[in-house]
């Protein structure tokens, strides 16, 4: 069987989904290598799947670097592209370097597919994009970084060419020293990328229809397949101080903000408990990135990292930032969300989960440092526990979701590619 290389590269939710489908690809009796950063090679090896190291691992203090780059505020978004500029230089040459290990076939995240098409064009080698999120232009909606704003039709595509040529810039110079380091004449990224869309080769998005319908206007090689979620070990349970927790009252409202707002985990634990005790409700906060803490109450319990498939389905409702994977982690346990919206793709999520009935209406992050922002939650929260018909939405939902199989539809192209 061919040997499969899977890049991807980010935050959690840009990675632990590939995990579940390089655990798919092994079971069809592929050989499959996933190129990450070390933060997730335990992730890797526990799906059985080789780990190829990549540089620039997101978890990684850097010594340029005092804090993190803000996100929100500000000059947040100027924060960002420059944080991504650097990242993508960084990541370009060990893409090269996991590439040139050896591999049949290239899988290619978001994040790495930009340069892995240079490395496929040298290299000889098939490839399949496989994006978390839509990113060709499309009348339906503006770009999902934009925010939740439609601009019409004719404003939304013009967007998203705009949106498809500030990619091509972010990833100029990388790509340049790619090619040269691989040997290729010179092209910019715009010249690989629209090589890349000629060619015709199908692109497959990991989310599902359920949260956004497939544009109208797209390609078909453009698909939809249905979400792709972290592996687990199918006999993995919740460690026995979260069972013992859950036995002790009602179903309880989980916090999370996953790999968002380092550094603020004491004033969010805090906020949140006062929103709890405001709203009469239990709470179980995990401390991703944040370090999200809480004080010490019986009805409260703070907790690491535990698989959302096995603690969303056993709360009453969830808050998060509303990343592609969280929301519809959210969505598959068919329980409400309170959408806690960050930057990048998270308010367009929000707005989707709220569209759906699923959801109360989004509270940006920014808007939980006010001093009304414990009270606010605290409705939402209310909103989000007391309201049946959004419960029996998010249940509606959660059945349609459980008869998708994204994972399996990856194999199956990749069966074809292969054959």
């Amino acid at each position: 069987m061919p040997k499969i290389l899977l890049t991807a590269a980010g935050s959690y939710g840009d990675v632990a989904p590939y995990t579940g489908v390089g655990a798919r690809l092994r079971e069809a009796g592929h050989e499959v290598a996933l190129a990450t950063h070390d933060s997730y090679a335990p992730l890797a090896r526990a799906a059985g799947l080789e780990f190829r190291r990549l540089p620039a691992d997101p978890r990684t203090p850097r010594p340029d670097t005092a804090e993190p780059a803000r996100t929100t505020g500000p000059g947040g978004t100027r924060a960002l592209m420059g944080q991504a500029a650097a990242f993508v230089q960084e990541l370009a040459g060990g893409l090269a370097d996991a590439a040139l290990q050896g591999a049949d076939l290239l899988l290619f995240s978001t994040t790495t597919a930009p340069l892995g098409h240079h490395l496929a064009e040298a290299l000889h080698l098939p490839s399949l994009d496989l994006p978390l999120v839509p990113g060709a232009p499309t009348g339906d909606f503006a770009p999902v970084v934009s925010g939740s704003r439609s601009l019409g039709r004719w404003g939304n595509r013009a967007a998203g060419r705009l949106s498809l040529r500030v990619l091509d810039r972010l990833y100029a110079d990388a790509a340049r020293e790619l090619r040269a380091r691989l040997g290729l004449p010179p092209a910019t990224a715009r010249t690989v990328r629209r090589r890349t869309e000629a060619a015709g080769r199908p692109v497959l998005h990991g989310f599902s229809e359920v949260l956004l319908p497939r544009p109208a206007d797209w390609p078909a090689r453009l698909e939809v397949v249905g979400n792709w979620w972290p592996w687990h070990a199918p006999d993995t349970r919740l460690p026995p101080v979260v069972e013992d927790f859950l036995a002790a009252g009602p179903p309880p409202v989980f916090l999370g903000f996953g790999s968002m707002a380092g550094g603020e985990g004491e004033r969010l634990g805090a906020l949140a408990a006062d929103a709890l005790r405001r709203a009469g409700l239990r709470g179980i906060l995990q401390a991703g990135w944040a370090g999200l803490t809480a004080p010490e109450h019986p009805d409260l319990l703070t907790v690491g990292a535990i698989p959302h498939a096995l603690l969303f389905p056993r709360m009453s409702a969830v808050v998060h930032h509303c990343g592609a994977g969280t929301a519809a982690a959210g969505l598959r346990a068919g329980v409400p969300t309170v959408p806690v919206p960050v930057t990048a793709d998270q308010p367009f999520w929000a707005a989707r989960l709220a569209a759906l009935g699923v959801a109360t209406a989004p509270i940006p992050f920014r808007d939980l440092s006010a001093d009304h922002g414990a009270a606010r939650l605290a409705h939402a929260l209310t909103q989000a526990t007391d309201a049946p018909a959004r419960r029996d939405h998010a249940l509606a939902a959660a059945h349609r979701l459980a008869a998708e199989d994204g994972a399996g539809e990856v194999a199956k192209a990749v069966g074809r590619l292969t054959a």
